[in-house]
């Protein structure tokens, strides 16, 4: 049996703003002091590590439910598929629906029910559930929906991953500069042909990884030390990504049989340009290879980091043609991966 993605889907919001808009921030270190070098000095530097020049925020009266739905008819419109024959509904965020201005996040009833109400789909037996597991719940949602088919339990399951990240993040910080909303979506099911999902990996690094992304306090001393905001250790999330993620692509293109000179693209979560290019260049010398020119789409220099977002926006705005020099074609052999908060590493290959 094969399972393949049969329908893509994706919201981008509307709300653009660009690094400029930061010029007049009050960034400030861990200690509450403010940072030295100016603030142009500080966006031209975070621009030439992220490569992000500008991100989207969703408008104020948008969740991130709100977001993940839009995905969803999307997703749905583009698989031709009747709603009503969902079997699952797996929604990947991290915070809830974070109301514009709120300080909590709102996850009665979880994302996966409100979408499955949005939708107006009436059948009990469409189970709507969401999936916490950092920037990989995406992928993870996917090989969860594949390992659903495979057991007999669903015929069809549709996989988003959404989030608002700009009602997360602390405005003294510069990392609050990479994070973005958005949403993306997918319908899965079962396959006649030999296209699909070839093999998966995941992994959790617990150990001493776990609080590399982690909920934390204003930078600025004098804000309610009860609310947080999302806080990450740049330079060990690095050192471990680089690390661990291209392994694990490698033990999933291993597992599948496939030859690396037969893979045509590789969508990584869209955490950091730098870090990115990175992993790709590591992942490519496990085979003693270079990496082949235009391999791996981007979009977070327009887009900004939204999480689970990431590689199911790519994945739709490459297939539609909205990426520049990037498309795929039935029966390329590509790679999803992923790593975030957990710690979590995630890989697919997949042939379209």
């Amino acid at each position: 049996m094969n399972i393949k993605i049969t329908g893509t889907g994706c919201y981008i919001p509307s709300e653009t703003a660009l690094n400029s808009s930061f010029y007049q921030h009050e960034f400030l270190d861990a200690n509450g002091v403010k940072l030295d070098p100016p603030n142009q000095v500080i966006i031209d530097k975070f621009k030439a590590i992220t490569g992000i020049t500008e991100r989207r925020y969703a408008k104020d009266h948008l969740n991130t439910s709100d977001l993940a739905f839009f995905a969803a008819e999307k997703a749905i419109e583009d698989a031709n598929v009747d709603p009503e024959t969902l079997d699952y509904i797996i929604v990947a965020h991290n915070f809830g629906d974070v109301r514009q201005g709120s300080i909590q996040g709102d996850t009665i009833p979880c994302l996966a029910a409100r979408v499955k109400h949005s939708l107006q789909i009436k059948n009990p037996k469409c189970v709507a559930y969401d999936l916490l597991f950092g920037c990989p719940g995406w992928v993870e949602g996917l090989i969860q929906a594949q390992a659903f088919i495979r057991a007999g339990m669903a015929k069809k399951c549709l996989v988003i991953g959404a989030e608002t990240l700009s009602r997360v993040i602390d405005k003294h910080d510069r990392d609050a500069m990479i994070f973005s909303d958005g949403a993306g979506a997918t319908v899965v099911e079962t396959s006649e042909g030999d296209e699909g999902i070839l093999a998966c990996e995941s992994a959790s690094y617990t150990r001493d990884e776990a609080y590399f992304l982690y909920y934390g306090t204003s930078f600025n001393k004098s804000l309610c030390p009860n609310t947080r905001y999302i806080k990450m250790y740049g330079r060990k999330i690095y050192e471990f990504a680089c690390t661990h993620v291209p392994q694990a692509m490698k033990e999933c293109l291993d597992k599948s049989g496939v030859s690396i000179d037969n893979v045509k693209k590789i969508f990584i979560h869209q955490a950091n340009e730098k870090m990115d290019e990175a992993i790709l260049k590591r992942f490519f010398r496990l085979y003693k290879k270079d990496v082949p020119q235009g391999i791996m789409p981007m979009n977070i220099q327009k887009m900004g980091n939204s999480s689970v977002a990431t590689i199911p926006t790519l994945l739709d705005m490459v297939k539609k043609g909205e990426i520049e020099s990037q498309s795929v074609n039935k029966g390329d052999v590509v790679i999803f991966a992923s790593v975030g908060a957990g710690m979590n590493i995630n890989a697919v290959v997949y042939k379209c």
